[in-house]
């Protein structure tokens, strides 16, 4: 019996895959919204295998100015990592169509290998 017709999962592979990593602010803003919100809110809708945003704890962009949790009251200004991960022609695709969001973020594409669990 394979594992699908006895209810076991059958085992995963790796498979070639995109990172989309965007640095960005938590300031930056697209029409009144935050900039992440937006880029993730397209994501999705294009329907882009999944997408995560981190919030950092110091960091500095073009300014040279450093935004940084360690002073005592509320951190603000704080850069933000956002990922996205598909197919590289999707996210070249995705970048592309929503260029405006991306003018003034630093945006890098880089291949890696995606885990892809088995059937279950």
């Amino acid at each position: 019996m394979s594992g699908s017709q006895t209810g076991a999962a059958t085992a995963g592979r790796w498979r070639p895959a995109a990172r989309l990593t965007v640095l960005l602010d938590e300031d930056d803003k697209w029409r009144h919204t935050p900039l992440y919100h937006e880029i993730v809110r397209r994501a999705r809708d294009t329907g882009l295998a999944g997408a995560s945003v981190w919030r950092g704890i110091e960091g500095y962009g073009a300014s040279s100015h450093v935004h940084t949790t360690r002073i005592l009251d509320v951190a603000d200004h704080l850069p933000l990592l956002l990922m996205l991960v598909d197919e590289p022609g999707r996210l070249r695709a995705f970048v592309e169509r929503n260029a405006e969001l991306f003018a003034s973020v630093n945006v890098t594409l880089v291949p890696v290998d995606q885990w892809q669990e088995g059937e279950r």
